[in-house]
């Protein structure tokens, strides 16, 4: 096992499983089962989100385990994320201490804004619930918001997600702690250099997800003719040579780059096989020809680009999609280059 690449020391001194459970779109039943293959297989960084509506089963698979005496809770790191309706200040810390009772826990290890984006609060998140975007977003103000998280032991660490450089760069001017992490989408067709670079100035380590070109995204995020990651010949030619699978390659393939991967699935023998990369490495040559495949492309939240009709918009009306899980989202949406 090449254990230099089993985890990531972050800024803060803490040290993140390289590989984690995603559990995006899980639904209760399912994401139990996976969380308890993931601790079976020896995952222990699970991530999760208030809005996926999945906590309470995360939660108790933990305690499950917990109490079994089969992990401890030192050895676990636990990430969820401030949703965008909890983005005011005055809601932020009731947020966090929901999802802890959710996830029946005292602290997480990584508490993200989940985007940089605000939308209005208008009671619980409930199943049918739609959620609007509010007028003003302030990414300062709820930044120091968070930071009194840390202060009071609810979370040891504190990130951001989708965020662009210039939006990191504003936190990091008048942060106390600052971000230790940014999760985005990335994959061999997103491969964000220029945001690891600045990321990696910045003290910020990156988490990918949809690391392997999420083949399940809800149906509003694929196209006719999106290439497909699992299917990229390079990437074929390479699992071949090493009799592994392309998911192998791919997740491989960002953790040599020094990027946390967290791929999703709820199939226990997948969640098995996602975390056995420790056993072969990349050559440069390989990864430089990864790093050469052309086909470029950005499989989520592509679709707001063509929602506005101007670079500098915020809003969009009357649209709306539905998640497996069944919660609703406007999808009113802060395309990821643009300031908010």
């Amino acid at each position: 096992m090449d254990d230099s690449l089993t985890s990531v020391t972050l800024s803060n001194g803490l040290h993140m499983p390289s590989v984690g459970l995603g559990t995006w779109q899980s639904p209760k039943d399912e994401v139990r089962v996976a969380v308890r293959a993931a601790l079976d297989a020896g995952y222990r960084h699970i991530d999760t989100v208030y809005t996926d509506l999945n906590e309470d089963a995360i939660g108790e698979v933990l305690q499950e385990y917990i109490k079994s005496g089969k992990v401890k809770r030192e050895e676990l790191f636990i990430v969820t994320k401030l949703p965008m309706i909890h983005m005011e200040p005055t809601l932020v810390k009731g947020s966090i201490e929901m999802s802890l009772k959710k996830l029946q826990l005292d602290y997480v290890d990584l508490y993200l804004i989940h985007f940089p984006v605000q939308f209005a609060y208008e009671g619980p998140v409930t199943e049918a619930g739609l959620l609007k975007v509010a007028e003003k977003t302030d990414l300062t103000g709820t930044w120091k918001a968070m930071e009194e998280l840390v202060d009071l032991g609810l979370t040891k660490s504190l990130g951001v997600s989708n965020f662009n450089i210039s939006q990191i760069e504003r936190i990091c001017k008048i942060a106390k702690h600052k971000p230790v992490i940014n999760q985005v989408e990335c994959h061999i067709y997103l491969p964000q250099n220029e945001l690891f670079d600045a990321c990696k100035k910045l003290g910020l380590a990156v988490t990918a997800y949809a690391p392997l070109g999420s083949p399940g995204r809800i149906k509003q995020l694929i196209e006719k003719d999106d290439p497909v990651v699992l299917e990229d010949p390079v990437i074929r030619k390479i699992a071949k040579r090493y009799s592994k699978s392309t998911a192998h390659i791919l997740l491989r393939n960002l953790l040599q780059r020094g990027i946390i991967v967290i791929p999703k699935s709820v199939t226990p023998h997948r969640i098995r096989s996602n975390i056995q990369v420790f056993d072969f490495s990349l050559t440069k040559e390989e990864m430089d020809e990864i790093a050469g495949i052309k086909t470029k492309t950005r499989f989520f939240w592509r679709f707001g680009k063509q929602l506005f009709r101007s670079p500098r918009a915020t809003l969009v009306k009357n649209c709306s999609i539905k998640t497996k899980v069944g919660l609703k989202f406007s999808l009113t949406y802060l395309y990821m280059y643009y300031n908010c």
